[in-house]
């Protein structure tokens, strides 16, 4: 169902479709609003993108400089990393044959320098990544407007977690307004956590419009550990407690080879990191939270996916589907 030069790169790097690709491409290709929920790691993401990037390409020499589809991510992190790893497949399926148009994909958040917004006003890009914030702020911009009044797909990953409060009635009301100046607009919603499905779906596209649900999410084995310290818990966790928590996460750390650690805030990130590094070594742990510089954030990110931390510790900016790598122990 694809041009075959599409085929050919997809035969190239995968085995066969994953369950999510197979029973989301008939839907997504015949136009439907579609919902699928599947795994982490099935592909689902993929499944989005691939019917998106054919259809740019279908057109050609007559490709316009205009944004046709749109991509909203609850996160910065995970729009840094959906842009990376779009890039790679664009490179290689256009290496395969010369007259293919060339696809532009561009993030726009809050990191997103003056600049870099004035250019992509001047040239859109093809494929637009960005949160529901700023999907926000360009509905409301004459220049955001204009880029946005062209789409043709929106695709909303991890709904799940917009889906329960303010923010995702925000996005709602962002939708219908896109769906207004640029509509219809074909809407499709990826996450693994979902249900029940049909209220996930009810978000997505609304009350009276239909969306075709693809269903292939599977529970996975889980090796869970629940640990104490060996002092008595109190309401306030002491210097010897903490001293102890420390210890017990050095020794997991140094057991395995990358480790991701959860906090509750961006303090006790910069705390249990710094705390940390005085025991593993200066390169081998980083912090990751909203309040660091987007330079540090993407470091923190590189050197997590290519392996060169053996711990980062985050807050809940680095916690939905971006691709963490080699990280085999969360804490």
């Amino acid at each position: 169902m694809f041009l075959q030069v599409i085929e050919r790169w997809f035969a190239d790097r995968f085995r066969e479709a994953s369950p999510p690709q197979r029973e989301g491409w008939p839907q997504i290709r015949s136009g439907r609003n579609v919902l699928i929920a599947a795994p982490t790691g099935s592909g689902k993401t993929l499944a989005a993108f691939l019917c998106a990037i054919d259809s740019l390409m279908r057109q050609g020499p007559y490709l316009p400089d205009e944004t046709q589809v749109l991509y909203v991510s609850p996160l910065k992190a995970l729009s840094n990393d959906i842009r990376k790893n779009l890039q790679k497949p664009l490179e290689e399926i256009a290496g395969l044959d010369p007259f293919l148009p060339v696809i532009r994909v561009l993030v726009r958040t809050g990191d997103t320098t003056q600049s870099e917004r004035a250019s992509m006003t001047r040239r859109p890009p093809h494929i637009l990544v960005t949160t529901p914030e700023s999907l926000y702020i360009l509905l409301t911009s004459n220049s955001g407007r204009n880029m946005l009044k062209t789409v043709k797909t929106v695709i909303v990953d991890e709904i799940h977690s917009v889906a329960r409060d303010k923010r995702g009635s925000h996005l709602a009301l962002s939708l219908e307004r896109l769906e207004a100046l640029a509509g219809p607009v074909q809407r499709i919603g990826l996450s693994a956590t979902q249900k029940p499905l049909e209220d996930t779906a009810r978000f997505l596209v609304g009350a009276d419009r239909e969306c075709a649900l693809v269903d292939v999410g599977t529970f996975r084995e889980v090796d869970l550990g629940i640990e104490l310290p060996r002092s008595p818990l109190s309401a306030v966790c002491s210097h010897e407690v903490w001293e102890e928590i420390y210890e017990r996460i050095a020794q997991l750390i140094q057991e395995h080879r990358t480790t991701l650690i959860f906090v509750n805030t961006r303090k006790l990130a910069e705390r249990v990191a710094g705390r940390l590094t005085k025991v593993l070594g200066e390169d081998q742990v980083s912090c990751h939270h909203g309040s660091l510089s987007k330079e540090r954030r993407l470091k923190a990110e590189h050197s997590l996916k290519e392996g060169k931390l053996r711990a980062l510790v985050a807050t809940a900016s680095l916690e939905l589907g971006i691709d963490i790598g080699d990280v085999d122990l969360v804490i």
